[in-house]
């Protein structure tokens, strides 16, 4: 599975910014679908993530101020952020998990939260 990020920008605080991920190539049924992030000298963290039957995780840091949906027919997910924080600046990957094929990664996209 191959995994395309894009909408990563500069942003200021209080901002909003619609990041978008599509899937491609050898899918068989994508089950779970998500975003995680990872800041300067910081482990990867979940940002939201998405399961087939329609169950969604939030980061405790996020919940409340970004929303993640997803478009099962075209192998997409976006993730929506509003009253962005100078702590959310990050490097956004893309996840995915076929079925068959197993979880992949994007190759990420820079958020950078500043005035």
């Amino acid at each position: 599975v191959r995994l395309v990020e894009s909408g990563g920008d500069l942003v200021q605080p209080g901002g909003s910014l619609r990041l978008s991920c599509a899937a491609s190539g050898s899918i068989v049924s994508i089950n779970v679908m998500g975003w995680y992030r990872q800041a300067p000298g910081k482990e990867r963290e979940l940002v939201a993530i998405m399961y087939s039957g329609g169950s969604i995780n939030y980061g405790d840091s996020v919940k409340g101020r970004l929303t993640i949906s997803r478009d099962t027919a075209k192998n997409t997910v976006t993730l929506q952020m509003n009253s962005l924080k100078s702590e959310d600046t990050a490097v956004y990957y893309c996840y995915a998990r076929d079925s068959l094929y197993g979880g992949s990664w994007g190759q990420g996209t820079q958020v950078i939260v500043s005035s």
